[in-house]
């Protein structure tokens, strides 16, 4: 049976494309949405008023050649995401006046909330017999529309990848004992490299490209490709990971040293690193960038930017630079910039020495929209606080010879619509886990110091 869906607004914000969501069912959106939607499109905070516009644009395209009472019944959504699907704008400024419905008054602070509860109320009085469901990213609107009788209220779940974050991919598995013991046959040649193993798929049915295996004896494997049925392994140890160094800087644990193979590895043009505050994913970011740049000579410039909360915050129009008015987000890399640099002589002098022939530029998220990057090393931070939307639109900037480094904590999320199985971040891991040019790695040990790993911990 179709269901109704009513759209709250934070739901076209978070995801413009959330019409074509609902597939075979009738979607609702109130015209307090629309005029909601039209007051945050002109905001100087261009990133929610770009998705504002996209929004209004999808729901116009469908409705271009509607009637007024085909728009307020409901129009076919022609698009192949939505077979089926109806969508329709309902007048809410003419609410009758029913006295079998309990409507919220118009609380001033909070008119437009109720307006919208009063939508999804009155079509469950209209329709019995169907589902009628809110859909809003708002808690406290979904408590208080349950408050007010609505049978069905949810959060948007579109974005929700998984059922457990423990489930969220790390990027190794770990295998006690020796990994070789139930492994049939295998075949093994030599190369510049190192040692290549090519086993059965079916003995690592949730491998993908890029990921490691580590066993209980010593030995890491880097899956390098996954075709045809067999896996190809490179052939590493955990001490060749550990002495590896990187402008100055050698891992601590094994999970920063394949963090460095991956940042290394130009086959790989993403790398997510996800991992608590203290883990060492900016410092590692960092050197390799640093090495890429002055010493391979593979890129010409890197990129730093992060999400502010929130991230499409207007930077002001006060005296200053794009840079200095982004110094205080970014001043994590300049603590870790001294951090490699701290046994110098003058260490100020090769942070700024470093910063000109690295041609290191500080850029804020909103200003990366509608660029191409080409040949440059680009550190994206605080990636836990973006939506799926936002990091493709930031991803797509990554153009010829280019790489990109996404650094999150989902322990620490600021975006009040945003929880760990919806965060942008998740969904990446999980989707890009399969591509062959991808890299995850999940750092769980603090190496910050021990004050800082208790406090992770216990507070």
């Amino acid at each position: 049976m179709q269901k109704i869906f009513v759209l709250d607004t934070n739901v076209l914000l978070h995801d413009p494309m959330a019409l074509n969501a609902f597939h075979e069912h009738k979607v609702v959106v109130p015209m307090t949405v629309l005029e909601e939607l039209d007051d945050i499109k002109d905001r100087r905070d261009k990133g929610v008023s770009r998705e504002a516009r996209i929004a209004i644009n999808l729901m116009e395209k469908a409705l271009e050649n509607a009637s007024p009472k085909e728009i307020q019944e409901g129009v076919s959504l022609t698009s192949t995401a939505t077979p089926g699907g109806v969508f329709a704008v309902f007048p809410d400024q003419i609410i009758r006046d029913n006295s079998n419905i309990p409507f919220l008054d118009g609380n001033p602070s909070h008119a437009n909330d109720n307006r919208i509860i009063n939508v999804a109320l009155q079509l469950q009085d209209e329709h019995p017999d169907q589902v009628v469901c809110l859909v809003t990213k708002d808690i406290n609107m979904r408590l208080k529309a349950k408050g007010s009788g609505l049978a069905h209220v949810e959060d948007y779940r579109k974005d929700k990848v998984l059922d457990d974050i423990d489930l969220l991919s790390k990027g190794y598995q770990k295998i006690e004992g020796s990994f070789w013991a139930d492994i049939g046959e295998v075949t093994t040649t030599s190369g510049a490299g190192g040692a290549m193993h090519v086993i059965s798929a079916d003995a690592l049915p949730d491998a993908h490209p890029n990921m490691f295996i580590v066993d209980g004896e010593g030995f890491v494997g880097y899956i390098t490709s996954i075709e045809d049925g067999k896996i190809t392994l490179r052939d590493r140890s955990v001490d060749g990971l550990m002495h590896k160094q990187v402008w100055g800087l050698s891992p601590r644990n094994l999970e920063q040293a394949m963090a460095l193979e991956l940042l290394q590895d130009p086959d790989v043009d993403l790398v997510v690193l996800n991992g608590p505050a203290g883990s060492g994913k900016t410092l590692l970011a960092l050197a390799c960038g640093l090495q890429a740049i002055l010493e391979d000579k593979r890129y010409s410039k890197m990129i730093v930017a992060r999400s502010t909360p929130p991230i499409a915050e207007d930077i002001g129009f006060l005296p200053g630079t794009e840079e200095e008015k982004m110094a205080p987000w970014l001043a994590a890399f300049e603590d870790n910039l001294e951090v490699l640099h701290s046994g110098d002589d003058s260490p100020l002098s090769s942070i700024e020495y470093v910063k000109e022939r690295a041609n290191i530029q500080f850029k804020s998220l909103n200003f990366m929209r509608g660029r191409s990057f080409n040949n440059t090393f680009i550190i994206i931070d605080e990636a836990q606080a973006l939506t799926q939307f936002q990091l493709k639109s930031i991803i797509t900037r990554c153009g010829a010879d280019s790489k990109i480094i996404v650094l999150g904590n989902l322990a620490q999320i600021d975006n009040k619509y945003i929880n760990p199985l919806t965060s942008g971040l998740t969904a990446l891991v999980e989707k890009v886990k399969g591509f062959e040019h991808a890299g995850i790695m999940q750092i769980a040990g603090i190496e910050r110091s021990r004050l800082a790993a208790f406090a992770e911990e216990n507070l």
